[in-house]
């Protein structure tokens, strides 16, 4: 079964998943200052049953402008912006393999990135803080979704790492076994594959997270951007 919906560059967007394997991913890619396009999919076994919606991007607080880190871990992220995995979906697969290795992950995205005819991405700490942060609290909830849970998006995650950024890209992966499996749904994926084709990124930050209580088991984000 598979689920794709389209991510467009330039804009706030939330991609659809793909399960081919089992596993599901996400794909979002934005420029400061634009509209936020919500987009749920539109086939597949997972719908959370929300409808396309749009909305302005939120005003900050006083101590977001600050730059005072503004959390509430409640859970609720915005309805329908987020899915769950049925009980037991992936519990045939075995991770207990399951790691990720940094500098392999990186060598393999620029290996690609050299066959398009792009330049290579430099690790970044800040932006695989924020990949922490993401695929941490996706784990928290075992969901998938481009929102954290007190209501964040990639771009409030990338600034509350001091990273200033002019351009983000985030790729979301939850029940692959090995990021080869990741990287290869993401390829597979045209909104997904535009973000590691991004022309103009300059760094990425990529994490893990595994929890085999979840129904998800492994959380992988890939953030990618360029410092204004």
């Amino acid at each position: 079964m598979s689920r794709v919906l389209p991510v467009a560059i330039l804009a706030f967007s939330f991609a659809g998943c793909s399960l081919n394997t089992g596993a599901i991913s996400s794909g979002f890619a934005d420029t400061p200052d634009t509209t936020a396009s919500i987009n749920s999919p539109s086939s597949g076994s997972f719908n959370p049953g929300a409808s396309p919606a749009a909305a302005a991007p939120r005003k900050r607080s006083s101590s977001e402008k600050s730059g005072t880190k503004v959390a509430r871990l409640n859970g609720k992220a915005p309805r329908g912006t987020f899915e769950k995995a049925p009980a037991g979906a992936l519990s045939d697969r075995d991770y207990s393999h399951t790691h990720l290795d940094l500098e392999r992950a990186r060598t393999l995205i620029n290996a690609y990135r050299k066959e398009n005819g792009l330049k290579p991405l430099k690790l970044d700490p800040a932006l695989t803080e924020a990949a922490k942060e993401h695929s941490r609290d996706l784990a928290k909830w075992d969901r998938i979704s481009h929102y954290g849970s007190d209501g964040s998006n990639p771009w409030d995650r990338i600034r509350r790492t001091g990273f200033k950024a002019k351009l983000a890209a985030e790729n979301v992966g939850t029940g692959q076994v090995d990021f080869d499996e990741v990287l290869r749904g993401w390829k597979e994926s045209p909104g997904h594959n535009k973000n590691l084709l991004l022309a103009d990124a300059q760094q990425m930050g990529l994490a893990l997270v595994q929890d085999p209580k979840t129904e998800f088991k492994s959380f992988w984000t890939l953030v990618i951007a360029t410092r204004m």
